[in-house]
C-alpha cells in the first residue's frame, strides 16, 4: 500500500493572492531599477535636471541622486524578497514603496511627470501588497500539487 501526498487544493482566492504579491514583486524591482537609474543620473550629471529655485525641500541634486540610488537598490532587493512570498519583504515592499512616494513627491520639481508616474506606479505596489490576505499566498516556484479529485 503506498500513500500519496498531496498538498492543498489551490483555489481561485490563493491564485489571485499570488497573482498580486507576482505583480507588487515585479513592480517594486522595476520602481527599484528606474530609482536607482535616475539617481545615478543625477549623480553622474546634475544639468539632466531642471532646477527650481526658491523650492521649500530643496536639496543639492548630487544629494537627492544617492537617495534614489538606496531606495532602488533597496526596493529591488525586497522585491526578490517577495517572489520567494517572505512576509517580511510584504512589509518592508510597503515601506519601500512609501519612501520611494515621499521622496518623489520632494524631488517633482526636477521632474515632475516621472515623479507623478513612480508615485502611481508606488501606491499600487502598496495596494497589491495590502490586499492579500496572510497566510493565503502559494508556492511561487511554479511546482504546482496535484488537485485532490
Amino acid at each position: 500500500m503506498t500513500a500519496t501526498h498531496t498538498g492543498p487544493a489551490h483555489t481561485a482566492r490563493q491564485e489571485w493572492a499570488t497573482g498580486l504579491t507576482v505583480f507588487g514583486a515585479v513592480m517594486l524591482f522595476l520602481v527599484g531599477l528606474l530609482d536607482a537609474l535616475r539617481g545615478i543620473m543625477a549623480i553622474a550629471e546634475d544639468d539632466i535636471f531642471v532646477t527650481t529655485p526658491r523650492y521649500v525641500f530643496e536639496f543639492d541634486l548630487t544629494s537627492w541622486g544617492w537617495i534614489h540610488l538606496v531606495l532602488g537598490v533597496v526596493a529591488a532587493l525586497v522585491a526578490v524578497g517577495l517572489l520567494r512570498t517572505a512576509t517580511w519583504a510584504r512589509v518592508a515592499g510597503v515601506a519601500i514603496a512609501g519612501l520611494v512616494i515621499i521622496a518623489n513627491f520632494l524631488s517633482m520639481p526636477y521632474y515632475p511627470v516621472w515623479s507623478v508616474v513612480m508615485i502611481t506606479i508606488s501606491g499600487f505596489i502598496i495596494w497589491a501588497l495590502c490586499v492579500v490576505e496572510r497566510g493565503s499566498l502559494s508556492d511561487l516556484s511554479g511546482e504546482r500539487t496535484p488537485r485532490d479529485g
